[in-house]
């Protein structure tokens, strides 16, 4: 085996194996339901698969323009219009991208720059200070507190800057399932009024947004929406996570910096999956519809632990449920999470693995977005605790 003959300096020392994959990976080795990571156990509509099989035959396999394949920018500016009431114009001001994931770190990359300071909320997705960090920036935690994980305007307010470069938002909220409303981004939208803060909005949820609530989406908000990289996600929305294909929306001044990094670090988007993706668009209930169909899991997930020890807090949006287990154990959220793996036999994800302090306040994250049948296996396990 080859081995690396020198010392090597790390970019991201503090950094090692996410923990989604390393629940994944020992839900796996111990044969148990994986309610860890956040994909789903089912597949899309069989038309989806027909709509790539099709432009693959027809010929549609070499490069993609770099920005995406017009017809899919075109559909999206018309799906965003109809829902947020903002014009994108398709040509410079959407871009489609390898996952969300790929749309975040660009937009970091691209406008920040070293000693830049970078405003974020914990618990704080995986992806976000390490992109931070490569640019050189400085993260600055907020914490959000369980139960109900609501941003601290005044905290806000008291860490920006002459130094604040961009503040990164994610609604619906992962891991928490919390949404924010048209009052907090107004609120967001004052404290950056008159300044050059750059708003990049993780909107990956979307369409998952409970009980009636409408999804406040910084492209819907004029004065956050000239601010603002808004990214989305088809893998969470069309139950394909492992296409990684999303998309970012800004003004023209900030997309043209984006794409000068988006060139080099992807260049394009696989071309059929492209084309399949505007065909299957045209049908909006495939979007509009998304609501319903995991709120029926998350109702079904609640009403089948219902009785449990577990502690179930409120779920407003994401295919996630978090749980306290105060009730079961003394364990550590870290700890609780591998007994539940190995022990009862169902993988969850600990929330101090979002916080860079490993904050623990005994809740871990269950999701959702699986089979009834895998969901019931599970939750029976869960309940015999």
């Amino acid at each position: 085996m080859p081995s690396f003959p020198a010392p090597l300096a790390s970019r991201l020392p503090a950094v090692g194996t996410t923990i989604f994959t390393v629940m994944s990976r020992l839900a796996q080795e111990c044969g148990a339901i994986n309610l860890s990571q956040g994909f789903p156990d089912f597949n899309a509509e069989d038309v989806l698969f027909e709509r790539v099989a099709h432009w693959m035959r027809t010929g549609h396999n070499q490069y993609a323009p770099m920005a995406g394949c017009l017809a899919l920018r075109v559909a999206i500016a018309a799906k965003v219009e109809t829902l947020y009431g903002t014009a994108y114009d398709e040509e410079s001001e959407i871009t489609v991208t390898a996952g969300a994931t790929q749309a975040l770190f660009t937009a970091v990359t691209a406008c920040v720059h070293p000693g830049d300071e970078v405003i974020v909320f914990e618990p704080v997705y995986d992806s976000y200070v390490p992109a931070i960090e490569l640019a050189g920036g400085t993260p600055v935690r907020l914490q959000l507190s369980a139960p109900d994980y609501r941003p601290d305007w005044e905290a806000v307010a008291a860490a920006i800057t002459p130094r604040t470069r961009m503040i990164m938002i994610n609604t619906p909220h992962n891991p928490t399932a919390t949404i924010w409303t048209r009052a907090d981004l107004d609120r967001l939208a004052a404290l950056t009024r008159g300044t050059g803060i750059i708003v990049v909005a993780d909107e990956v949820y979307e369409h998952i947004v409970f009980d009636g609530a409408s999804h406040a989406s910084c492209a819907a908000h004029p004065e956050l929406a000239a601010r603002s990289f808004v990214v989305s996600s088809f893998g969470k929305t069309y139950h394909i996570t492992g296409w990684k294909v999303g998309y970012v929306l800004a003004p023209r001044e900030l997309m043209a910096e984006f794409r000068k990094v988006h060139q080099f670090n992807v260049f394009t988007v696989n071309t059929p999956v492209q084309l399949a993706l505007a065909d299957y668009m045209a049908d909006a209930g495939r979007h509009t519809g998304l609501a319903a169909f995991y709120q029926a899991k998350r109702n079904y997930f609640r009403a089948a632990l219902a009785n449990s020890r577990f502690d179930l807090l409120p779920a407003h949006g994401t295919y996630f449920q978090l749980a306290r287990y105060e009730r079961i154990s003394a364990l550590g959220d870290t700890a609780f999470c591998e007994h539940l793996t190995r022990k009862v036999g169902v993988a969850a994800i600990p929330v101090s693995a979002f916080f860079a302090d490993g904050r623990d306040e005994r809740v871990i994250r269950f999701c959702f977005a699986k089979n009834e049948t895998t969901l019931a296996a599970a939750c029976e396990r869960l309940n015999a605790i």
